[in-house]
């Protein structure tokens, strides 16, 4: 099953206890100071860590252009969703009304299981807009907001929520039953 009712600060903790365990470099340092949390990440690290929404957007492509990895559209057959709201003219479908087993579909064409559905993930950027400057290459988002990314839409979210593109935010500090995370490492 996926991991669930996580914040974005749990996300980024897991990250280094996770590459500690391992004896890799931990991506985050971790400041805490009267009830405030910094969080800041070093990109040479060898360790666990989220993966920005450029990484995450191009890992569920999968080489794809179209809305989904899938296609021009989504089934409940190809992703856990609220499966009576398809995305565009899609027929009402299946609503499991819960996550299941991650690999309950087939992955992407890289492997990848549940980029679309089942429940959304943390990424490392801030929600915000992005400048024309930092949409030429693999951008890592804001830098300022109070917001943080999550992407792939969940068990309970319309067709819509569940494309490559969409994104959408929540306080790092919130815990929800439908927001998880995915891991990513720097490529060696």
């Amino acid at each position: 099953m996926p991991v669930e009712n996580i914040s974005w600060f749990d996300a980024v903790r897991f990250c280094n206890a996770l590459s500690k365990r391992e004896g890799l470099t931990e991506a985050y340092t971790i400041n805490e100071k009267d009830g405030q949390v910094e969080v800041s990440w070093n990109r040479a690290a060898n360790g666990y860590r989220l993966p920005t929404e450029a990484e995450w957007e191009y890992a569920a492509r999968a080489g794809t252009a179209t809305p989904f990895n899938t296609g021009e559209n989504i089934s409940a057959q190809q992703a856990n969703y609220y499966g009576t709201y398809p995305y565009k003219d899609g027929h009402s479908q299946l609503y499991r009304s819960d996550t299941v087993p991650v690999t309950s579909f087939k992955g992407n064409a890289w492997g990848l299981f549940n980029m679309h559905g089942n429940v959304w993930e943390w990424c490392w950027d801030r929600y915000g807009r992005y400048s024309a400057q930092t949409l030429a290459d693999n951008p890592t988002g804001a830098e300022n907001g109070r917001f943080r990314v999550n992407r792939g839409g969940g068990f309970n979210d319309f067709g819509k929520h569940l494309k490559s593109a969409y994104r959408a935010a929540h306080n790092s500090d919130n815990k929800t039953f439908n927001i998880g995370m995915r891991l990513a490492r720097n490529a060696q």
